[in-house]
């Protein structure tokens, strides 16, 4: 029951901020404009500091000799999804084919199982860096291949995006890490870095509501009930529940299988609402696959943990 409330509490602190971000946008105190401001911030100053303090204080390549793997397990994981969206889209409406898939295919692999493993574990878990070495990819796949699920999508690669704050920091980090170069910084530098990070999950978040309430703004409250219902299936209960029936028979470290059920058990990442309308499809039902599924989460991710914990109790 610890476990349960620990996840739920987690996952409440997420939508309850996301909500806070909802409300001050509909009472016009966020501007559209300053929306778009906060998002540069968090995705291109906070989080690159969150991950390169995060990476520079946790993360011990001599106990944890075999880190270099993580990334190559992340390509199994996402072989494994990849699949299992592309098979499970057939049941979605052909019209929002490509959303249905995506939001299946993509998920929130950073905040959700970095606000789980920070709520069990503590702020200093070594699965916090683990995690970040274990997306490492994740960010250069979403960026470069999302226009391959929309037939209408112009088919164009921002090498920008690929490239981007995140990864550059991750990289640089773990070669800081490595090099033993992290024993030479001033401490003050380390907290101011930890300092900017912490602005992170709160402005992602604040973000979200914000451009939730636009999106329903614009499309007069229009919701995809049916489309919903499946996804929310499909997405929040058949993913995790396969990825436990896969970890279960194959039986890895306690670590490789945290992290592939954090990832299996997260909702859809955040930015997929935004790179949908830049493919040119439908962003109102893939902002609300996203918002339903945050909603769900918070009764599906506590549930399948305790199933989770059960076959793989924490060491």
């Amino acid at each position: 029951m610890d476990i349960f409330l620990i996840v739920l509490e987690s996952v409440l602190i997420l939508l309850g901020i996301g909500i806070v971000g909802f409300w001050v946008t509909r009472r016009n105190a966020i501007p559209e404009n300053v929306l778009g401001f906060l998002s540069k911030l968090a995705i291109d100053v906070a989080l690159p500091c969150l991950v390169f303090a995060s990476i520079l204080v946790n993360f011990n390549p001599e106990k944890y000799p075999d880190w270099w793997q993580l990334p190559l397990w992340w390509f199994v994981f996402a072989a494994i999804s990849l699949v299992l969206s592309l098979v499970t889209g057939y049941l979605s409406n052909k019209d929002t084919r490509g959303e249905f898939i995506i939001n299946n295919f993509f998920q929130n692999g950073l905040f959700f199982p970095l606000i789980i493993i920070s709520g069990i574990f503590g702020l200093d878990s070594p699965y916090i860096p683990q995690l970040y070495i274990f997306i490492i990819i994740h960010p250069i796949m979403f960026f470069s291949t999302y226009y391959l699920f929309f037939k209408r999508s112009s088919g164009k690669i921002n090498w920008h995006n690929i490239v981007n704050p995140i990864l550059i920091a991750t990289v640089l980090a773990i070669a800081v890490r490595l090099a033993g170069v992290n024993t030479y910084l001033p401490h003050f530098i380390v907290e101011i870095l930890k300092t900017l990070g912490a602005m992170a999950s709160p402005l992602i978040m604040i973000i979200l509501g914000g451009s939730l309430y636009l999106d329903f703004k614009q499309t007069g409250n229009k919701f995809y009930w049916k489309e919903l219902g499946k996804f929310l299936v499909i997405k929040n209960i058949v993913f995790p529940l396969i990825f436990i029936g896969i970890l279960f028979l194959w039986q890895p470290s306690y670590s490789l299988a945290l992290l592939f059920f954090l990832q299996a058990a997260a909702p859809p990442v955040t930015a997929t609402p935004i790179l949908t309308e830049r493919a040119g499809a439908n962003k109102a039902i893939s902002g609300q696959f996203v918002f339903s599924s945050f909603v769900f989460s918070i009764i599906t991710i506590p549930v399948m943990f305790i199933l989770f914990n059960r076959l793989f109790p924490i060491p």
